[in-house]
């Protein structure tokens, strides 16, 4: 037996509205192909669906018993696809995201291409920002959420902590540090220091976690991105200390900070601000990707 979805919706059509012509307008058809697709209905099966008269078109017992029987099936599939077409529909178009560099560098390309693998009509566009410019373009509305560093308590924000970055030493492998397999934040005081500036989110923990131990900072430069503070330190002009999420190249060496300080990563948006399907998808990819950074 072979019957189309197209030749049930013409029947029920017609049943429902006792009209060819205006089944046809219901179904946005020409009235000729609805006749023809309950003429290939009534072969198919060969029964009579309807009775013809020159008022009225009206279902027999064996069209009774068809439009009773498929009108409820055919309403649930319709149903089914409907959401079907959402769901791919969810999986189409573009996300902003704005990130601080440290996890633009070391978090959001593998995130970008594992969506580009599993959902090749999404569009991840980032944005690679300091701190302060994430927080202000998430507030701004210039974007859908940011991946940034846990802000101070701030009720302008939303936010989902997704994983824990710890600080690390970086340096030379010929510095005397190099030769430690864990580094004590004490044995910082008196270094040349090499770090990140204000604008990162990274450098008020790496101020406090020195300040409350005592430890008077030597900073000798103070960078806007990890890759300039790695050059710098690759020169010789001091070590730094870096989230364990931006690796340094393989000139220099990282060493682990005891007892361990860490950043908190954190998903933002404005508060009270619902996402959008596709960005809440983007969202949920990257809570999974910190899940398995820990």
């Amino acid at each position: 037996m072979n019957i189309s979805l197209r030749q049930l919706r013409a029947f029920l059509a017609v049943a429902r509205q006792q009209h060819f012509r205006r089944a046809a307008d219901h179904l946005h058809l020409s009235q000729p192909a609805v006749s023809r697709y309950i003429a290939e209905l009534e072969a198919e099966l060969g029964v009579r669906l309807f009775d013809r008269t020159t008022r009225a078109v009206v279902p027999t017992e064996a069209g009774r018993y068809l439009e009773g029987a498929i009108g409820r099936v055919l309403d649930e599939l319709e149903g089914v696809l409907d959401h079907v077409q959402s769901e791919g529909e969810r999986r189409r178009g573009k996300v902003h995201v704005a990130s601080v560099p440290t996890l633009s560098a070391g978090l959001m390309p593998q995130c970008i291409a594992d969506c580009a693998r599993r959902y090749p009509e999404l569009t991840i566009q980032l944005h690679d920002q300091s701190q302060t410019q994430v927080l202000d373009a998430v507030l701004g509305g210039e974007v859908d959420f940011g991946v940034a560093i846990a802000p101070p308590a701030n009720a302008e924000f939303d936010s989902e902590s997704i994983l824990r970055d710890p600080f690390v030493l970086v340096c030379r492998p010929d510095h005397a540090l190099a030769r430690l397999d864990r580094v004590p934040w004490r044995k910082l005081q008196g270094q040349p220091l090499v770090l990140l500036d204000y604008s990162s989110g990274s450098r008020r923990l790496i101020d406090h976690a020195l300040a409350s131990r005592g430890i008077e900072a030597q900073v000798v430069q103070q960078t806007g991105h990890t890759l300039t503070a790695f050059r710098m330190v690759e020169a010789g002009l001091g070590v730094s200390v870096s989230p364990a999420l931006s690796p340094p190249p393989s000139t220099l060496v990282t060493r682990p900070l005891t007892p361990q300080e860490s950043r908190d990563v954190v998903l933002l948006k404005r508060r009270q601000r619902s996402l959008s399907p596709l960005a809440s998808l983007v969202w949920e990819h990257l809570r999974d990707a910190g899940a398995k950074q820990t």
